[in-house]
């Protein structure tokens, strides 16, 4: 029996009963059908009391950007009357604008003047222009990757409609505001950061900034042009943060939610999102303070995925840029003190490290998953680019950029030929043939842990009571004979389980190092992590519960769904036996990319159940 299929056992005849659980944020994500869901283009259509109205918001964008006006929303077949209505973005709005085109962000406040007024329970909405996008999927896709790893903002396609005319399709984003913080952090009046400059790319600016977190004085007033304050009050938080990242590193934990921000790191060089904090150009992310004093990193604006666009691709070194340095070599010291301080600290180095393994083997090693959730967007989407009258790029261009590069002045990297150069770079990467912890067979019996781990010389259970899901603690596992456990050196770990008693969940994950890797479980720790409470009063095999698959027949993706997080270990077989797929999902739900299946039927093997598939 190998390794996976005896954890997996173990998994669920010991660590399933009695109320543990792990913990889901992929729940929180938009389900099918939503608002957000991709699988279809919804018309939205906007009608201006004054028909004057591009000319009114152009001239707001430069002299009064906060100023909206008014207009009558249609969406659904339902109409919301007087939404307010401005235009954002920075080089988005600004290259089209100077040419004449229309096609230019949108900010809608759904309740500007009407208060309570949602669409589908959004306040706001946010329409990306995709300018620099041909394919019109990176925004989408690295959202999508983003989304297991970190709490991020959602997007699909919509097309606008305004004044009778279809100005074209547009990327409908998640605004990162406070209906954002209530879905992903359960509160929503802690100090708000947007960390972008005040400098916009046309028109001139008042001053120029640059949200890198360095120290610029104790006067609040330095930090104005970096950094733009969402809140009623922050500042002297900021600066708190700022200070002690730049003084007092040893205490960065006490107001930064560290393992998010090597997150965001990683995401964010793993798919060469380079518009960002360990980019070519610090901004695009969001710093927001939870009630546990922490801030927390948030990543928005993917449109320059995936090596894109105005990043110019080839102006810049390295050459060629998938080579682009994962630790920031390229910068010069104190350029980027965050993505310095924290890497050259040992633990967090390896921390950075383990997230980057699991990127590479779960999302960038998985391409043909990739490749088909792209297939089904343009699919989908296809009429209603062909049919945009103000989209940058040609049709060829819009199917072929998804493989290659495409050069036209500007360079716009490839979705695919990005993934596999980059692949190739961080399966080269030292830390990739060092050798790792092995985790398997974990158990939780009486309060009593214990869990296999090879090629480890410290283990330990990462745990905490925080009703904030952070602030996590190291209690070290035993393999000496002593502390239940049963024979030293025989690579099985023991130890109590942390805060039993206390009348608290605990959350926790298990975290195994040697002197140049570390293994989490699960894999995506922090985000994820598993629950334990005793008073829950849950005594259900988690292999007990409903599970469904749809659509059946399907063509491009099946989805499997379940009443209980845990892990969902999929395999589809031949009618003759022969496995030809397999994928493994933490959570309450998987989507299986099949469109590379030859049509027939085939049998999926979910956990111990089994389904008859039926491939279109």
């Amino acid at each position: 029996m190998n390794i996976p299929t005896v954890f997996s056992f173990l998994f669920i005849a010991c660590f399933g009963l009695h109320g543990q659980q792990l913990n889901d944020p992929q729940s929180l994500y938009d389900a099918p059908g939503g608002v957000f869901d991709v699988d279809s283009i919804r018309n939205l259509t906007l009608d201006f009391e004054d028909p004057s109205y591009h000319n009114i918001l152009v001239n707001s964008f430069f002299n009064d950007p906060s100023y909206r006006i008014p207009a009558t929303l249609t969406y659904n077949g339902v109409s919301y009357d007087s939404v307010g209505v401005r235009y954002k973005g920075n080089s988005t709005f600004c290259l089209p604008n100077d040419e004449g085109n229309r096609k230019v962000p949108y900010n809608i406040d759904m309740n500007h003047w009407i208060s309570g007024q949602t669409l589908e329970d959004l306040k706001k909405i946010k329409l990306a222009n995709a300018w620099f996008d041909p394919t019109f999927a990176k925004e989408i896709t690295a959202s999508k990757i983003y989304q297991k790893y970190l709490p991020t903002p959602e997007a699909n396609l919509i097309r606008l409609i305004a004044q009778g005319n279809y100005v074209g399709i547009y990327a409908h984003t998640e605004s990162v505001d406070k209906q954002f913080l209530k879905k992903h952090f359960d509160e929503k009046d802690g100090v708000f950061f947007k960390c972008d400059p005040v400098q916009v790319f046309c028109g001139g600016s008042s001053g120029e900034g640059n949200p890198d977190l360095k120290w610029l004085g104790a006067d609040s007033a330095n930090y104005y042009n970096s950094y733009d304050l969402k809140s009623d009050k922050g500042w002297g938080e900021l600066m708190e943060l700022i200070q002690t990242l730049n003084f007092d590193f040893e205490n960065l934990g006490n107001v930064l939610n560290v393992d998010r921000v090597l997150w965001a790191f990683a995401v964010n060089s793993a798919i060469l999102n380079l518009d960002t904090y360990n980019g070519y150009y610090v901004h695009n992310y969001y710093l927001y303070q939870t009630e546990d004093g922490l801030f927390q990193m948030i990543p928005w604006d993917f449109d320059n995925a995936f090596a894109g666009a105005i990043l110019g691709y080839e102006y810049f070194n390295p050459s060629p840029v998938h080579n682009y340095d994962t630790y920031g070599g390229q910068y010069a010291a104190n350029e980027r003190p965050l993505l310095e301080k924290l890497l050259n600290d040992p633990l967090r180095r390896k921390q950075y490290n383990a997230h980057l393994k699991t990127i590479l083997t779960e999302t960038l090693l998985d391409t043909e998953e990739i490749r088909g959730g792209i297939d089904q967007l343009q699919d989908v989407a296809f009429a209603s680019v062909q049919s945009d009258p103000n989209k940058l790029f040609s049709m060829t261009q819009f199917s072929t950029n998804v493989e290659e590069d495409l050069w036209t002045g500007w360079g716009f990297g490839g979705i695919m030929s990005m993934l596999d150069a980059r692949n190739e770079y961080m399966s080269g990467l030292q830390t990739m043939v060092m050798p790792t912890p092995e985790i398997s067979n974990m158990s939780l019996t009486n309060g009593q842990l214990t869990v296999d781990v090879d090629l480890a010389s410290e283990v330990d259970v990462m745990a905490t009571i925080s009703p904030y899901n952070s602030k996590f603690q190291s209690f070290e596992l035993f393999d000496d004979g002593t502390n239940g456990d049963l024979l030293a050196n025989d690579n099985t770990y023991t130890g109590n389980l942390p805060f039993m008693g206390q009348g608290e969940a605990v959350k926790f994950y298990i975290r195994a190092q040697n002197s140049s890797n570390m293994k989490l479980l699960p894999e995506r720790a922090e985000y994820e992590f598993f629950i334990f409470d005793e008073n829950s009063g849950i005594d259900q095999s988690l292999t007990e519960q409903e599970l469904s698959i749809y659509p059946n027949p399907a063509s491009t993706v099946l989805n499997v769904r379940g009443t209980q997080a845990q892990k969902l270990s999929c395999h589809i077989y031949t009618m003759m036996g022969t496995e030809i797929l397999r994928r493994d999902y933490w959570g309450t739900s998987a989507s299986l990319q099949i469109a590379h299946l030859p049509a027939g039927a085939y049998v999926l093997k979910v956990n111990n159940q089994s389904f008859k598939l039926l491939k279109q």
